[in-house]
């Protein structure tokens, strides 16, 4: 097995699925940082254990199935679904998308940039209708690292440049969620890398919100939306993927901007 698959392997089967989190001491770096939505959680003891314990104790049962894997000799990016029950045996079940991009030093993993789908479980947790888990991967842990490709990181720079439309079809957003629309925005990518066709990337948009969010009106203020994604490049264009945006954060910036805040 790859070694930086090996230590994804690691987190998904010992920590995420097996609850075991002194596992974290062993596969990630002291300073580990993780990044998501608009948030820098820095240190795996003080800020990085702590911040997963609370969404394990909300979920005391909650499984991680990854979807898709891609890897290169010092990058890797997962497609994963976590569910459980919130509140544990008898609470509201709930299953949401996330995607998340790793580094590390050549021994153990140093940071993620990563989203969630946030927005999703809350509907699902109010509605008591759990979504249907996509399928796993058949054999993630077998991944082979694979050589980039500037071509196809090119192609995705502009997409997301363009505001990473989706009225072709060809990229989910969240679980099946239209396209979420800004006037004047500006993108900043924290993350990109390739690996063979495959390429994941980790941006933040700052733009006037405009329509899109369910229960959300438009704005003349400029709020932030973070996003994650995995597509795939073909003949010079993007042909498939899926792309997780921080729904939740945007909600909480609307209000806070309609309020005043």
């Amino acid at each position: 097995m790859d070694p930086l698959v090996g230590l994804v392997r690691r987190f998904v089967v010992e920590f995420m699925n097996g609850s075991n989190q002194s596992i974290c001491h062993e596969i990630m770096d002291d300073g580990y940082q993780l990044r998501v939505g608009d948030q820098l959680i820095s240190g795996r003891d003080d800020r990085y254990i702590p911040a997963v314990r609370h969404q394990l104790d909300q979920f005391p049962g909650m499984g991680m199935t990854v979807h898709r894997l891609i890897s290169t000799t010092d990058r890797i990016a997962v497609h994963f679904s976590e569910h459980g029950a919130s509140g544990g045996p008898g609470g509201p079940i709930a299953a949401w998308q996330g995607i998340a991009l790793y580094r590390w030093n050549g021994a153990r993993l140093t940071g993620c940039a990563a989203e969630e789908d946030y927005f999703a479980r809350r509907r699902q947790l109010k509605s008591g209708i759990a979504d249907t888990i996509p399928h796993p991967a058949p054999a993630p842990w077998d991944t082979c690292p694979q050589v980039t490709d500037a071509h196809g990181e090119q192609v995705v720079w502009q997409w997301l440049a363009s505001g990473m439309p989706s009225a072709d079809g060809r990229v989910v957003f969240d679980d099946g969620a239209p396209a979420i629309e800004f006037d004047g925005v500006e993108i900043v990518v924290n993350e990109l890398f390739s690996a063979g066709s495959a390429v994941a990337f980790h941006v933040r948009n700052v733009g006037r919100y405009r329509d899109g969010l369910p229960g959300a009106t438009a704005t003349p203020t400029r709020v932030p939306m973070s996003s994650a994604g995995i597509v795939t490049v073909e003949d010079g264009a993007i042909a498939s993927g899926h792309v997780i945006r921080d729904r939740a954060g945007l909600a909480r910036a609307l209000v806070a901007s309609a309020s005043g805040g």
